[in-house]
């Protein structure tokens, strides 16, 4: 009865002490946080570009266009 005992007791602690450092581990949480700030960049970039696109087009089609009139024939 004793070594049943000794038995469950051991079971638990172990377990216990698996549960306590799988909580503490912190490696997935810096690949996740990384991910989520490339996803930040990345809206952020698509934002820029949404919003500047037209001034953007213009600006280097006023720049073909200069090319073009002073480009050697």
């Amino acid at each position: 009865m004793l070594r049943l005992i000794t038995a469950t007791d051991t079971l638990i602690r172990d377990a216990k002490a698996r549960a306590v450092k799988f909580v503490k581990q912190t490696d997935g949480a810096t690949a996740i946080e990384y991910g989520l700030i490339a996803a930040g960049i990345a809206v952020a970039i698509i934002a820029a570009v949404f919003a500047l696109g037209s001034d953007i087009q213009n600006f280097f089609t006023g720049i073909s266009k200069q090319m073009q009139t002073k480009a050697p024939r």
